[in-house]
């Protein structure tokens, strides 16, 4: 069996070292499982207390994916063997999960995500907190959770509140495919490079005069890579966000209703707007309710407060929402015709909404997050 995260240390030629950690299931499109979780959290503990580390780059394996999502396959079948409860396994995986999503954005040392081929749900989870998130030509980057009947977590509430204009409700509705252009439009990529320059990029890690000061070090760092970037700009596709931005803030407009109406009466010949719409509409209601919510409150969370509020939504959504039944549709039986709860947003009793935020803990597991960062 091999190991659900390789380790390897790249020596620099300063006497120190950049922890290399690669995501090792690129069957899965390294889905992102508990063992995952437990093993990178652990390393990257431990590599934060060593001199000798200086960066940490995290990667997947192969050329497909940096990291597809959660393994939502072992969630559902742990929720469905509990059905209408509070499973305890589900309440672990996204209690570690978003321990490590945290662990990430407070890591002390400069933290680079490689984040070539699909990086979708808890993928970005893992790239969203790092301090250099490295996308490219093949980059494809979404928040599916509507199709699934979840909701975009792993910090969503955070990142997705800070993008331009009405582009993080665009994003958590539609699950739209985000390019590298996309990406750093909105805020979650920092340099498009060309994916034939990974091997180059590592090579300038290797060469760096590393100070052990994490702004220093970080200061170089970004020059060098800009360098990367200004290379392949005109070899890039556009941000298809950045070039419709207008026309997406029109259709967010207003209240969830107002949208959905307005959805339901577009009909686009561009291809990405259509099927944006369409996958909205096909959404499960809950999911679009709670991202409403989500969205609103969130503007004024701190990032401990998102992940705590977020792992409540999270195992209610699998004890009580849609997530089953999403999962069911699209992973398992795989007939796409999931039979959510409500027929739509406006069958969503507000009450239930309301179920779905309530803690079920007396004492919330992740209570002490700024605590357990490392």
């Amino acid at each position: 069996m091999s190991a659900p995260v390789m380790f390897q240390r790249l020596d620099t030629e300063s006497g120190h070292q950049i922890g290399i950690a690669t995501l090792n299931s690129e069957r899965s499109l390294n889905a992102l499982s508990l063992a995952m979780v437990q093993s990178l959290s652990e390393q990257l503990a431990h590599w934060a207390a060593d001199p000798q580390i200086v960066a940490v780059w995290l990667q997947g394996a192969g050329e497909k994916a940096f990291c597809a999502g959660g393994d939502i396959r072992a969630i559902y079948d742990s929720q469905r063997s509990h059905a209408g409860e509070l499973d305890q396994q589900v309440t672990d995986f996204f209690t570690q999960e978003y321990q490590l999503d945290y662990q990430l954005h407070r890591y002390p040392k400069p933290l680079l995500v490689w984040g070539s081929g699909i990086v979708m749900g808890g993928g970005l989870g893992l790239m969203a907190g790092a301090d250099f998130r490295l996308v490219t030509e093949t980059s494809r980057i979404a928040m599916p959770e509507i199709s699934i009947g979840l909701f975009p977590d792993v910090g969503g509430s955070y990142f997705l509140n800070r993008m331009p204009g009405h582009c993080g409700r665009f994003l958590g509705l539609t699950a739209y495919n985000m390019n590298g252009a996309d990406a750093c439009y909105v805020g979650l990529g920092d340099h498009l490079l060309a994916s034939a320059d990974k091997a180059a990029v590592l090579e300038v890690l290797t060469q760096l005069p590393w100070q052990q000061d994490k702004a220093a070090d970080k200061q170089q760092l970004t020059e060098r890579l800009l360098c990367f970037s200004e290379r392949a700009a005109e070899a890039m596709p556009p941000s298809i966000l950045a070039i419709n931005q207008p026309l997406i803030d029109e259709l967010m407009a207003g209240e969830l209703t107002e949208v959905m109406t307005r959805l339901g009466h577009t009909h686009s010949d561009e291809q990405w707007l259509q099927r944006a719409i369409n996958t909205a509409q096909a959404g499960s209601p809950i999911t679009a309710c709670l991202l409403w919510q989500q969205l609103a409150l969130g503007r004024e969370w701190s990032l401990e407060q998102v992940f705590q509020q977020e792992l409540i939504w999270a195992v209610r959504c699998a004890q009580l929402g849609d997530f089953v039944e999403g999962v069911r549709a699209l992973l398992i039986d795989k007939d796409r015709s999931p039979k959510w709860q409500f027929s739509g947003i406006e069958q969503v009793p507000a009450g239930f909404i309301e179920q779905l935020t309530e803690s079920p803990w007396p004492q919330h597991p992740l209570q002490g997050l700024k605590e357990s960062a490392l």
